[in-house]
């Protein structure tokens, strides 16, 4: 093994020359153990030591359920911990080479995943020149249970939530001061996630971090997401509940181990009646004020660029197995659910939405099975139609921060094709990993893949580096804006489109109304407890 050396401001710590462009730094432990009497804590500040500390070893992932298809490839780090803010450093070397800083916050719902998956590997991204850092950070109700008595004897004004999202901030701060430490330039730092990953970072744009420790941010598939007070004390009561506890309380809490807490936290997914996630951040008057929509179309972004974009066919990940039960009878009723979550039915039918997304397709020469439509409609509902308004309140804004916008619809040749472009496909195309042969089942490999890979990887990259994702393989690109609406295609073919899909957006974009309003009645109506039988 080629020992490379590193000085950080918490003493010496020894990685992997794993290539001659390449060394690796893995388990370096960010924020002190979030344990004990730091369990629903901010996380403190990290270890130091003398000596050298070895770094050539992952840290565990944070307590969570089993694995699934995303974090289940072999050979990926399966050590579980809450003992688990730990981060991964990609570089090509450690020199004064001043590289954009690139740092992902990975998905999973909220409950799941972690940076040390194989398909997240950073050494493709670090090769196209930039300082790849991938962070574990805390999961479940671990990591976003919110209730007022977690506030108690916690030395804050306010807040009682949010500890995951607490955990980023802290891991931003360390790449701030240590990105020079491994050839990074910590005034140029991009944060990229996907699925509850963006999410996660659409929250980080409501906060004051925003343009103070990241200048950039892609969202991948996620867009600003967040739970009211009332909805997450519900959520927190019933998990009381489950565990035997006669009330909530810090006290009743802590002594529980994280692993029962886990176990608890899936046995009351299905006693909740809620429209998204159980576990997300939560607007608890401390790190989050207002919902981030309201917060992004405020101006809290207006200093960071954006790149935002979903693939084309997301909701087909969930809606795989449904192939046979889907007839014209349950899709008027799940798309009937989708607007009464949402408070829409004084603006919208769920026939008036099925016969325009009918039209729509079939105009374009896409197919209209019930199947169909409700995973076009799913997909746009939850993912394109949040991503888009986000993009268009950003590009609108008084600040110098630039939008961009892609639409990924490279298809999946798993399971026959069934999964089309599906949720998670283009992470193997960001980070190189399509070339891996497990990873390939999903994503698809050969020559065409790799072509593609190159080119978004060039991208993220260039964005990274400029704020500009244009680039010799990848071509012009534009920004984004409302009027035209120009949005980089990204698939077999790598083009420039005007207003993709555009009957769809604007139908259910008019129903919803002004960027923040709907985002923030939603947050009042989800994770209620269904009432007793």
């Amino acid at each position: 093994m080629d020992i490379v050396t590193a000085q950080t401001r918490q003493g010496r710590i020894s990685g992997e020359r794993v290539a001659e462009d390449l060394v690796v730094f893995r388990g370096i432990p960010y924020a002190s153990p979030p344990t004990g009497e730091n369990r629903f804590r901010p996380p403190g500040p990290p270890p130091t030591w003398t000596g050298t500390r070895q770094a050539t070893t992952f840290g565990p992932i944070s307590l969570q359920p089993p694995p699934n298809l995303m974090s289940s490839i072999p050979g990926d780090a399966t050590d579980q911990s809450e003992d688990c803010l730990y981060l991964n450093v990609y570089t090509r070397a450690v020199d004064d080479g001043r590289r954009p800083v690139m740092v992902f916050f990975h998905g999973g719902g909220f409950v799941g995943g972690t940076s040390t998956s194989t398909l997240y590997s950073g050494e493709h991204l670090a090769r196209e020149g930039a300082v790849v850092i991938g962070v574990n950070y805390r999961l479940g109700a671990l990591g976003w249970l919110g209730h007022r008595c977690l506030a108690e004897g916690g030395g804050r004004p306010a807040g009682f939530a949010n500890w995951g999202l607490q955990d980023q901030l802290a891991a931003l701060q360390w790449v701030k001061l240590n990105a020079r430490s491994f050839g990074g330039d910590p005034r140029r730092v991009t944060v990229f996630g996907e699925s509850s990953g963006a999410m996660c970072i659409a929250a980080l744009l409501a906060t004051d971090a925003a343009g103070r420790l990241f200048n950039r941010a892609i969202l991948q598939s996620g867009a600003a997401l967040a739970m009211g007070v009332d909805s997450a004390e519900s959520i927190a009561t019933e998990l009381a509940r489950e565990l035997g506890c006669d009330e909530i309380s810090r006290e009743a809490l802590l002594p529980v181990p994280g692993e029962e807490i886990v176990a608890a936290q899936r046995a009351i997914n299905g006693r909740l009646d809620f429209v998204g996630l159980p576990y997300q951040p939560v607007v608890d008057g401390g790190l989050l004020k207002s919902h981030p929509a309201v917060a992004i179309a405020n101006g809290s972004a207006a200093t960071v660029d954006l790149l935002a974009g979903t693939n084309r066919d997301e909701w087909r990940f969930w809606a795989m197995g449904a192939r046979d039960d889907m007839d014209e009878y349950h899709l008027e009723q799940l798309v009937a659910r989708h607007i009464e979550a949402t408070g829409l039915g004084e603006s919208l039918t769920a026939a008036e939405v099925i016969a325009a997304y009918e039209q729509a397709r079939r105009s374009r020469g896409d197919p209209t099975s019930p199947l169909e439509i409700y995973t076009a409609l799913a997909s746009d509902w939850i993912f394109r139609l949040p991503a888009m308004r986000l993009a268009s309140a950003h590009s609108t804004g008084t600040g110098p921060g630039r939008t961009y916008a892609y639409l990924f619809d490279w298809e999946s040749p798993f399971g026959g094709g069934a999964l089309g472009s599906c949720h998670a496909l283009e992470l193997p195309f960001v980070f190189g990993t399509c070339v891996h042969p497990v990873v390939a089942l999903f994503a698809g490999g050969g020559e065409e893949a790799e072509v593609l890979s190159s080119r978004m990887r060039e991208a993220w990259a260039n964005f990274a580096a400029t704020g500009d994702p244009s680039g010799e393989l990848v071509g012009h690109w534009p920004q984004y804006e409302p009027s035209g609406r120009l949005t980089k295609r990204l698939g077999k073919v790598v083009e420039v489109l005007e207003s993709p899909m555009e009957a769809e957006r604007s139908l259910l974009d008019s129903a919803f109304g002004a960027y923040g309003e709907i985002e923030s009645a939603i947050m009042r109506r989800v994770a209620l407890p269904r009432a007793e039988p």
